[in-house]
């Protein structure tokens, strides 16, 4: 008999259902249910979560089942024949069964995007597959839908005591979600009677009494595909999805395979809808006891729209207990679940909060949530560093919505504390403070100066930096030391000068000696990363608009990874290495100037990433591949030769298959966002998001540039006088970045349209649009749609040929004619590419922008009298395949 497989899933996959769906973070809105609760009904929050997580089979209730369907918008289930058996009752309604038999799936993606996500995994752009068991969890009328098709078994027993432990642990993974719905069922505060508001001077709301947002979860195990999973939930902002675990190198992989809402076209089905519940402020005071301890009380208020939920969820470390949590001073029932133990991935993460009021809340209420928590979520990595990075969210959160924050921290008075936000006095408070700095202790206290979606704090036994980008305060703070876990240079042999001796060597030379480099020292180089920083505001200052806070604090980190936070970047040791220290370390030219350039990407986040926010994570790539574009902007200022040799690094890398000879590009396009990471391709998100993303930038920035100069070059002489044309071209604008460009002038107007707010990939298009020269008009439109669906939503990487070439001179005008061909594209991909030709005296002159449809374009083009050849982007502005 099959065996369903258990479902071990890693971290991986709560980050994936926490950033994809709405459920998980902003609870379901109250979709009315029925009125009072059933005689099994459990009275307590807890005997009601501890019941749905772990319900099990009825003996009393196990069919024959044959010809049954269950049918969602793209999923379409049979069960053609087999035993079904339904889960006990909770509430009076059934939530689950178990099927062995014989069935089978199918799923269809609505777009390009998903058919070819779908196809990675599966070998098919539409999921059809056999399966002989599956688990399934609802919370709607499923059960009375199947009733029509089924028998009763007489012989039960057996069915029950194979299958009951499996589905047992199964219904874990959908408790939280069905809290959300079942909460409704718990008693009001004051008895069984309608709900109380928990705010005075309000109206109380009566349970519901219709239907919850619908929930299918499907766990099968397929003839030919193991076992999956398919879940459709009518509260998420992409109701349908589809996935597997799957080991790969002893590293355990969730793929998504698909993820859409049914009707989506493209990469703006995801944009969630407006949250019913807010964040608007939170006050933190925290204990910081180091190496590892934080405990803290969180008073977070939040604003209801809509109203009617009975529990909210957030989002919390799960090395973090919480003790109490209160709503306007009054005590409430919480859940947190637990970590699942084997699938920590170096104890990061974060586990949900589900906070279960006495009654449901109310249209326009504002609540005052405390949460008093504590636990070691700090990490120690030797010489004087700590962080809360790799362990997760350090205060009850859900979303990136912007919030005010009031910060107090107490911590040992040999250590130096950098928050977000502007470090503040409290009037009266000298005397408290001097008093617990006697004792040992530090206070320190911080403000956001606007709105801010995250905050964060670092804490070291720092040397202190500091430079001005104007009137905007950068600070440095590196320790003297590395973490121990730091690479250490290798030692050098060299060989011992021979100095004039009485007594000689027999050997007639010195023995060489062993030279080991000193260790390095950030506290050392925090100067030249202040002036780094600084030097970054200057030039981002000018092409996005004003720094937007008023002062930026850079904080020596252990590891590899870099992290911003608005006014504050946890900054990895490596970003604070001299050019001596990096020459030590044997660093190769490009990683030693990508390691360089971490400071400055995460200074360019302050604007993209914390001020203005993603919508969904299909529009992540954004603020990634923006951020990283301004840092080679600048590296472009200094270095254009090595500037070139990053992009073509990227481009490698774009172009570079897997061990398995799968290709990186079909990981799926940018806007995938965190799905892009699987076991196909564990790297997959960092190489697209930000290696294709940084190229996105570059061909927008350019192609918008070339564009302009050729319009203008139209407007300004009709080319007839080669001589013209000629000067013309040489006036072209300098290859560096020139904040007039409108480039620029988009992404100004994008911080200020979206300063504090959420940009989806289609609106930053819009923007790009206003700014769109004529020539880059395609249909005779000012649309840049053909960029968005070949470019951002696709994979390609074209390789360009010119054919049938023609060039003909007729009353003193030269025309060239010829075909622009693209090779391993699809049949609609649109690019705009640079032609230029060659003259006699191998002079470079760009003659316009052609907008190569297809697989093959014809072309027209006036050049100058003395041409010799035509050549497709010599400045290689498009990310194309080598010939």
């Amino acid at each position: 008999m099959c065996s369903l497989r258990l479902f071990m899933k890693p971290a991986v996959v709560r980050l994936w259902r926490m950033i994809g769906f709405a459920w998980l973070l902003l609870a379901a809105t109250a979709w009315a249910q029925a009125a009072g609760p059933s005689p099994h009904c459990p009275l307590t929050t807890n005997a009601l979560y501890a019941r749905i997580r772990s319900v099990g089979l009825d003996p009393q209730r196990v069919y024959h089942v044959r010809d049954a369907s269950i049918d969602r918008p793209n999923l379409h289930v049979d069960l053609d024949d087999g035993t079904l058996a339904f889960t006990e009752d909770i509430c009076g309604r059934i939530t689950g069964a178990f099927f062995e038999g014989e069935g089978e799936i199918r799923l269809r993606p609505p777009n390009r995007v998903e058919r070819g996500s779908l196809a990675l995994f599966t070998g098919g752009a539409i999921l059809e597959e056999q399966f002989t068991s599956g688990y399934l969890r609802f919370n709607d009328d499923t059960a009375a839908v199947l009733q029509r098709y089924l028998l009763p078994l007489p012989e039960s027993a057996e069915f029950i005591k194979e299958w009951d432990d499996t589905s047992r642990s199964l219904a874990e993974f959908d408790a939280l979600r069905l809290l959300l719905d079942f909460s409704h069922f718990l008693p009001a505060e004051g008895g069984r009677g309608p709900a109380l508001s928990l705010s005075k001077g309000r109206p109380p709301l009566r349970e519901p009494d219709a239907k919850f947002p619908p929930l299918l979860h499907a766990h099968l195990m397929g003839e030919k595909l193991g076992g999956f999973e398919v879940f459709w939930d009518a509260a998420g902002a992409e109701p349908l999805w589809a996935g597997q675990p799957r080991m790969k190198d002893s590293s355990l992989f969730f793929d998504i395979w698909t993820s859409f809402a049914p009707g989506g076209t493209g990469s703006t089905a995801a944009a969630p809808s407006v949250p019913d519940v807010s964040i608007t402020s939170f006050r933190i005071r925290a204990s910081v006891q180091p190496p590892t301890m934080l405990r803290a009380s969180t008073e977070v208020n939040v604003r209801i729209r809509s109203g009617g939920e009975r529990t909210l969820m957030f989002e919390l470390s799960r090395y973090l207990k919480i003790d109490a949590v209160e709503a306007d001073g009054r005590a409430v029932d919480f859940i947190q679940n637990p970590a699942i133990e084997g699938s920590q991935r170096q104890r990061k993460g974060n586990d949900l909060v589900a906070v279960v009021f006495p009654g449901p809340l109310v249209p326009g209420q504002e609540l005052k949530l405390r949460f008093s928590y504590a636990g070691e979520v700090l990490s120690e990595a030797g010489n004087g560093l700590l962080y809360v990075g790799e362990r997760g969210t350090w205060y009850p959160n859900f979303g990136l919505s912007p919030a005010r924050f009031e910060m107090e921290f107490h911590y040992p008075a040999n250590w130096t504390l950098v928050a977000t936000g502007k470090q503040i006095s409290r009037a009266g408070a000298d005397e408290a403070e001097t008093n617990e700095q006697a004792a040992g202790e530090k206070v320190s206290r911080w403000t956001s100066e606007r709105p801010i979606p995250v905050a964060g704090f670092n804490l070291g036994k720092y040397v202190r930096a500091e430079a001005m980008a104007g009137n905007i305060l950068v600070e440095a703070y590196g320790t003297k030391g590395v973490e121990k876990s730091f690479p250490k240079a290798p030692a050098e042999m060299v060989e011992q000068p021979a100095f004039p001796s009485v007594h000689p060597p027999r050997s007639g030379s010195m023995e060489p000696m062993v030279v080991i480099p000193p260790p390095p020292s950030p506290a050392r180089d925090a100067q030249a990363v202040a002036d780094k920083a600084a030097k970054a505001i200057g030039s981002f200052s000018r092409w996005f608009g004003p720094y937007p806070y008023g002062s930026l604090a850079l904080t020596q980190m252990p590891g590899k990874l870099s992290q911003g936070w608005p006014g504050l970047v946890f900054l990895s040791s490596f970003a604070f290495l001299s050019p001596q220290e990096q020459t030590d370390l044997r660093l190769d030219p490009v990683t030693r100037t990508l390691d360089s350039q971490v400071l400055v990407h995460e200074t360019a986040h302050q604007w993209w990433g914390d001020l203005v926010l993603w919508k969904s994570y299909r529009d992540q790539w954004i603020a990634e591949g923006l951020a990283n574009y301004a840092a080679l902007l600048m590296l472009e200022q200094q270095d254009p030769a090595l500037f070139r040799q990053v992009l073509e690094k990227y481009r490698r890398d774009l172009l570079s298959t897997n061990k398995d000879g799968e290709r990186l590009r079909d990981a799926g396009p940018v806007t995938l966002g965190q799905r892009l990471e699987s076991s196909h391709f564990p790297g997959g998100y960092e190489a697209i998001s930000y290696e294709r993303g940084t190229w996105l930038f570059h061909m927008l920035r350019m192609m918008l540039r070339d564009a302009t100069f050729r319009d203008s070059m139209l407007r300004a002489s009709t080319l007839r006088d080669s001589e013209a044309a000629s000067r013309s071209r040489k006036g072209r604008a300098n290859p560096a970045a020139n904040s007039d460009e409108p480039f620029f002038r988009a992404l100004r107007k994008i911080r200020e349209r979206y300063a504090g707010k959420r940009i989806s990939t289609q609106e930053l298009i819009q923007v790009f649009e206003e700014e769109l020269p004529r020539p880059l008009w395609y249909e005779k439109r000012p649309k840049l749609d053909w960029f968005l669906e070949g470019w951002i939503d696709g994979t390609a990487i074209p390789e360009l040929e010119a054919r049938e070439i023609r060039i003909t001179e007729k009353t003193g005008v030269t025309t060239i004619t010829g075909v622009i061909v693209q090779k391993d594209v699809p049949d609609d991909l649109v690019t705009a590419v640079p032609v230029y030709a060659t003259t006699t005296g191998n002079t470079l002159v760009f003659l316009g922008e052609v907008l190569a449809d297809g697989a093959e374009t014809g072309f027209r083009l006036i050049a100058p009298s003395n041409v010799r050849k035509i050549v497709l982007d010599p400045k290689q502005t498009i990310l194309t395949a080598p010939k």
